[in-house]
């Protein structure tokens, strides 16, 4: 008889210590009720994932969807930023209240929290994942067809405990065209794969500029790479963005959701049909 090893879920054998699979799931606050969690990732920062997370929000309230979005990069959040967001969130003893745009998008975010924007987050991953945890179970999100999670960048505690606390419908993976970062991309999305979260779809930001004069596209950082990743991965859809500086500003500015573009159109279309 073989030794055990006590990894019950590769062994045939029906002895007494045998445990079920533990899970970590937790369930949402109960004031909310959220139909599908996608998660937006990447494997580096500086890759406008942010961007990206507030752009798809928008273009799912401009379908008539509820949406909010759960920032989960608690050293870098920058969607109150993005959304023009400047107000403190408030709350009770048992529940904390999301803060809304002006185009109705529930937001939580550790800017929310803080005294000063400006202060920098000094905590360890524990007390980090903790807060990202209590965005979840502690926030009255209240019906929302599209929770949108803003994931700090890489494969560390927190897209952990997102991955496993949170029902997550699948990722979206942003990514800029650089070999490098295609390599990345890859870790981004074996851990998904590792956690059984589909990937619905992968965003090249920065893929070209545009001439103004002539219109044709200038592949600043290279030629993409985003359509041999897809299919490697068998990514159904992929949406390329181009270097735009009315965006940035747009960003700067908090008025996001004034910007208007077709991009993710397609992202946006097949969000609705899962």
């Amino acid at each position: 008889m073989s030794e055990c090893t006590h990894d019950c879920a590769n062994c045939a054998s029906d002895c007494g210590e045998r445990k079920s699979p533990q899970s970590f799931r937790e369930p949402p606050h109960p004031g909310s009720r959220i139909k599908k969690v996608i998660a937006v990732v990447s494997g580096k920062g500086g890759v406008g994932k942010s961007m990206v997370t507030s752009l798809m929000a928008v273009n799912m309230k401009r379908r008539g969807k509820s949406v909010a979005i759960l920032d989960a990069d608690i050293t870098g959040p920058s969607i109150p930023k993005a959304f023009g967001i400047h107000e403190r969130a408030t709350g009770t003893d048992t529940q904390i209240d999301p803060v809304y745009s002006a185009g109705g998008i529930g937001v939580m975010s550790l800017n929310l929290l803080v005294e000063n924007e400006t202060d920098p987050v000094v905590w360890r991953g524990p007390v980090i994942a903790g807060t990202v945890k209590q965005f979840w179970t502690g926030v009255a999100w209240g019906d929302v067809d599209y929770l949108f999670v803003d994931m700090p960048p890489g494969t560390g505690d927190v897209p952990l405990t997102v991955f496993q606390t949170m029902p997550v419908d699948g990722i979206i993976i942003v990514a800029s065209p650089q070999e490098l970062v295609s390599m990345i991309v890859e870790k981004a999305a074996n851990m998904a794969n590792m956690m059984n979260i589909p990937i619905l779809g992968l965003v090249e930001n920065m893929s070209y500029v545009e001439c103004p004069d002539c219109g044709r596209k200038i592949f600043v950082f290279g030629e993409s790479h985003a359509d041999e990743i897809a299919k490697r991965f068998e990514i159904p859809t992929v949406s390329k963005m181009p270097i735009v500086r009315e965006l940035a500003a747009a960003c700067d500015a908090g008025a996001i959701e004034k910007f208007e573009s077709e991009w993710l159109d397609n992202m946006a279309t097949m969000l609705e049909r899962l």
